[in-house]
């Protein structure tokens, strides 16, 4: 099993709000095959608190015009690591030491990544 198509729709545009907010370190898995819960994780880090809440605003308002909501959301009142769960997605926006320190990479390396677009900024 794979992650659905609307469910990719969902990580992509997720994942390029992250980036619109200067959020690192943006990485996706396609859980589906271990998961019977959610289709994909998307992974990003932002460097402070403040951050963390621009970027899950932000990812929130790009994923509503795509006539997604959250069914829930937890961690908003600490900004250090926010969960957002759309079912199909499920969106971590961490501080840049939590994801040190908690590493979800390692829990899902067995998973196939999601290719995402290329977020590097453009060469001078």
């Amino acid at each position: 099993m794979t992650a659905t198509p609307h469910a990719l729709e969902l990580i992509r545009e997720a994942a390029t709000a992250a980036s619109d907010k200067l959020a690192t370190d943006i990485v996706a898995f396609d859980v589906s095959d271990q998961l019977v819960i959610t289709d994909a994780f998307l992974l990003a880090s932002a460097s402070n608190e403040r951050q963390v809440k621009a970027v899950v605003d932000e990812i929130e308002d790009r994923l509503r015009v795509l006539g997604a909501k959250p069914v829930r959301r937890e961690g908003e009142r600490d900004g250090r690591w926010v969960l957002l769960d759309y079912a199909e997605i499920v969106v971590h926006v961490q501080h840049s030491e939590e994801r040190s320190f908690y590493a979800l990479e390692r829990l899902w390396r067995d998973c196939p990544s999601i290719d995402l677009p290329d977020f590097s900024p453009p060469a001078s």
